[in-house]
């Protein structure tokens, strides 16, 4: 039988892997002389090589042409965004006139929900899950009580209803059908982040506009994780972060998508000046006039230096491709899975479900004992240069991220364990 614990069993995996690893493509951190083993790709992504390229790009053509620097070369500044709608749409499933990058994800979830929550008596209501972000959920509270309403009472969050904090498809769409009359949005995660459960979005989108309500969703897990198809998905919104998966730094500009139903639309929003038609913004008249599709929910220009990283892990991305990175994903969690069932399951409990498509690149891994062993568990990781990351009260998150994690890596993280198991 295969030992699937052998060091030359993962070594065989990696060799006959059909994408190679990038790593090579991104900086890793060291711990003790040697490369860590980095599993937090899933709450910041690894500095790619090319990003400061990109950035000293930038630096030097501020240098040389200062002001005129937004208006000369391929990537001159006034059109700088522009360099990254085109992969990004790609990346998420959408028409390129859908997406735009701007602001962060909390800012960006306000702007859309100026536009399509729109609750009314009949209607004041938002569904989310219980346990969401909690920066999602400050920010739909916040709505609901910033136009009047309750959040104790028409903040609606849905309760798990499977082992480990899962939600089942069902229990969406009753949730949906229960509440439906009194919805006016639906907010749902593409990947729960404590569990890693990946969701069903196009048929969540189908089922809050059958009910008569507006459908966004929270990308941050999903985007360069899982297969997105926005556009055909038929939300009304989607909004994520780039300093995850998709590796362009702390703090980094975040994205959006409208879909192309609303480019014209005269919804309420808030105004700013770069989201003006740009054939005629410099008249600097008064009246706002906006951009069609997501581009005209932009606010002020945006910030080149932190659109430079993202152009870097935006070519890998290109590069590869996500079916690729998808089938890699597959079989690097499918390893890791096999190894804590082969011999783990005494210390580790799987909280992410089991099928593939029901998560992405991330584990949830719950520390049988409690927190305490838990937490010994987890510093004894740290202090020996395997990261992953902490969720109270006795969860360990890993994520190998395809673009630079190996069998290699999964292997040293269960072989970890097992030494603190024998300790």
């Amino acid at each position: 039988m295969t030992d699937l614990f052998a060091p030359s069993h993962a070594a065989a995996l990696d060799a006959a892997d059909p994408l190679p690893t990038l790593r090579h493509e991104f900086l890793l951190p060291r711990h003790g002389g040697a490369e860590q083993t980095y599993f937090v790709g899933n709450s910041l992504g690894l500095q790619p090589r090319a990003a400061r390229r990109y950035i000293d790009e930038v630096l030097d053509k501020w240098a040389h042409e200062a002001v005129e620097g937004h208006f000369t070369g391929d990537a001159q500044w006034m059109t700088y965004h522009g360099l990254v709608r085109e992969p990004l749409a790609r990346l998420v499933g959408a028409q390129p006139s859908e997406v735009v990058a701007m602001n962060t994800l909390t800012a960006n979830l306000h702007l859309m929900m100026v536009s399509f929550y729109r609750p009314t008596r009949e209607r004041p209501a938002i569904l989310v899950e219980a346990g969401s972000f909690p920066s999602d959920r400050y920010a739909v509270a916040s709505q609901v009580a910033f136009h009047g309403f309750d959040p104790h009472a028409d903040l609606i969050e849905l309760q798990p209803d499977e082992p480990g904090g899962l939600f089942s498809m069902g229990a969406i769409e009753r949730a949906i059908a229960e509440h439906g009359p009194r919805l006016a949005l639906v907010l749902w995660p593409g990947v729960q982040y404590r569990t890693g459960q990946a969701f069903d979005l196009p048929a969540i989108a189908r089922l809050a506009h059958a009910a008569g309500a507006a459908c966004g969703f929270d990308l941050a897990h999903a985007v360069g994780n899982v297969p997105l198809a926005l556009h055909d998905s038929g939300a009304d919104f989607a909004v994520w972060c780039h300093y995850k998966y998709l590796n362009s730094g702390p703090g980094a500009i975040a994205g959006c998508f409208v879909h192309e139903r609303h480019a014209h639309a005269d919804v309420p929003r808030f105004a700013g000046w770069w989201g003006h038609d740009p054939s005629s913004r410099f008249l600097m008249g008064p009246d706002f006039v906006p951009s069609a599709g997501a581009d005209g929910w932009q606010l002020s220009n945006p910030p080149i230096l932190g659109l430079a990283p993202l152009r870097a892990s935006l070519d890998l991305f290109d590069r590869v491709g996500m079916p690729a990175l998808r089938a890699k994903s597959i079989r690097l969690t499918g390893y890791l899975e096999a190894l804590i069932h082969a011999g783990l399951s005494d210390t580790l409990e799987i909280l992410t479900p089991a099928e593939p498509e029901r998560r992405g690149c991330q584990l949830s891994l719950r520390v049988r004992g409690g927190r305490e062993h838990g937490r010994a568990l987890f510093e004894h990781l740290a202090a020996r240069g395997v990261l992953g990351d902490w969720r109270e009260p006795d969860v360990i998150r890993i994520s190998p991220a395809p673009l630079y994690n190996t069998h290699a890596d999964v292997l040293r993280f269960a072989r970890t364990v097992q030494g603190w198991k024998t300790a």
